[in-house]
């Protein structure tokens, strides 16, 4: 394949220790990775600012918020979550800079653990006459990413639903549901909410410096040691910049080389199903189901490589993911073991 190159700066890439910049010499050995978004939002006060800045509410007792968050959740290799209850709501909050739409059935999986926490802890009977009062949920996605221009939206678990036609009245209402409030915090966008939190906006502001300095030549290392130096100039996370710096520049290089990782990838495995979809295409022997067979060979072949590339991902299996791609029998039996 003519990406092999590529493959190969990707390869080093997967090293074990996260190096930090001004010190290239210090590393941080990690069992698990936090976004940023969720490190400079693990303070409670910024956490109850975020939440006032989302509802128009005026919260002040740090006390009366209780921090949820199921620490052994960890999406794509990152812990991106933070969820909490406060005056009988609860809360969940993600942060994406990849564009996804099963957010919905993530929500429904991890709300499903809340609740079953929440009625252990407060000692409930399931099988009661009575009726179990339950927190209200909220779900709200912070997007960071460049592939959506929007500035909110909605996403519904029923959306994915396949209704049968031969469902109708009331069996046709799906009896499960969850919305996620998808929320553009990419500096410009939402600016009303942002200027409301300002942890908030210090880090869409954080992320846009570091994005123009890229856009001007300079590596990731350089574009966030400049842009750190930028934010303490104007009072922009300073709190966290002056006692974290190396963690969080560290941070910020590890999502960013995990993300082009991903994409990177991506590509590589939708290259193989466009070829397998067009091998599978000219099978056909006349001109109309031959281009019939290309098009739908091109997007089943692309599918499944797809649905491969990010099940390994989700399971942090990168070293055997890029083997698979050099090695299509080893391919092959990945796709059987995932049933694809």
């Amino acid at each position: 394949m003519k990406s092999g190159k590529k493959r190969n700066k990707i390869h080093v890439k997967r090293k074990p220790q996260v190096s930090l910049t001004p010190d290239k010499g210090t590393y941080v050995q990690r069992t698990h990775k936090d976004t940023l978004f969720r490190f400079i939002f693990r303070d409670k006060r910024k956490l109850l600012e975020l939440y006032n800045a989302i509802n128009g509410s005026s919260y002040e007792d740090t006390d009366s918020l209780v921090v949820t968050t199921l620490e052994n959740v960890i999406y794509l290799g990152y812990k991106n979550d933070v969820s909490f209850l406060l005056d009988w709501v609860l809360c969940l909050v993600e942060h994406q800079s990849s564009w996804n739409p099963n957010i919905p059935i993530r929500g429904v999986l991890y709300f499903a653990r809340l609740y079953k926490d929440f009625i252990e802890r407060g000692g409930y009977n399931l099988y009661s006459t009575r009726q179990i009062p339950l927190p209200f949920p909220q779900y709200i996605i912070f997007y960071n990413g460049t592939d959506k221009n929007m500035e909110r939206e909605v996403i519904c678990l029923s959306d994915a639903f396949t209704v049968p036609e031969s469902l109708n009245g009331e069996l046709a209402v799906p009896a499960l549901e969850c919305r996620a409030l998808v929320l553009n915090i990419n500096y410009g966008k939402n600016q009303e909410l942002l200027t409301k939190c300002k942890p908030l906006l210090d880090y869409s502001r954080f992320i846009s410096y570091i994005r123009q300095n890229i856009s001007k030549g300079n590596t990731a290392e350089e574009a966030v040691d400049m842009a750190v130096e930028q934010c303490l100039r104007e009072d922009v996370l300073t709190d966290v910049l002056k006692a974290n710096r190396k963690e969080v520049v560290g941070m910020f290089l590890d999502e960013f080389d995990d993300e082009l990782y991903r994409k990177a990838l991506m590509e590589e495995f939708k290259q193989e199903g466009r070829e397998e979809g067009r091998k599978e295409g000219r099978i056909e022997g006349q001109e109309e189901g031959r281009k019939e067979g290309l098009r739908e060979g091109l997007a089943e072949g692309s599918e499944r490589i797809s649905r491969l590339c990010r099940r390994l991902v989700q399971d942090n299996r990168m070293d055997e993911l890029v083997r698979s791609v050099n090695d299509r029998d080893f391919q092959e039996e990945l796709l059987k073991e995932y049933g694809l």
